[in-house]
């Protein structure tokens, strides 16, 4: 390890499992509409100096999909991995939050808040659990850990 790297503390982040129980287990997910590149994703995103986890989630949660009644149910995981693109530190934690089975089924949302997606639109939607194919950058590795029958049938070694 450089002397640089133990200095550069990671940028601190939350994840978002959205479940909602219907037939079977579903979770949000989004793509960004017009940007097929960044792939489809959990509600997730940085932690604001001094905001707690919980809250952080809760905010990511709204200010990528508009969804204002989800639930914190507990903390998963946290996993620390690099940023795909820049290589930088980041340490995630990941949660599991209950979304109601009111809950629409797709909707697009335009992204508010302070974040880098600002203005940019996101297609919202909820997929049945198990995915059948990975989430961007990994992010569905978490889900088996919520119960063993939601791992991605492409399987991860996590």
């Amino acid at each position: 390890m450089t002397d640089n790297a133990w200095m550069t503390r990671p940028r601190i982040r939350v994840a978002a499992y959205v479940i909602r129980d219907r037939a079977v287990p579903e979770v949000l997910v989004f793509d960004h509409i017009g940007m097929p590149e960044a792939g489809t994703q959990v509600p997730a995103g940085g932690v604001g100096s001094g905001e707690q986890l919980e809250e952080a989630v809760l905010r990511e949660v709204a200010e990528e999909t508009g969804l204002l009644t989800a639930t914190v149910v507990r903390q998963i995981a946290v996993e620390d991995k690099p940023h795909p693109e820049t290589g930088q530190p980041r340490r995630t934690t990941f949660f599991f939050l209950r979304a109601s089975v009111e809950t629409p089924d797709a909707w697009d949302h335009r992204v508010t808040g302070g974040g880098e997606d600002v203005g940019l639109t996101f297609a919202c939607r909820f997929l049945p659990l198990p995915l059948k194919k990975p989430l961007a950058d990994d992010q569905d590795v978490w889900l088996g850990h919520l119960d063993p029958r939601w791992a991605t049938v492409t399987g991860h070694s996590q």
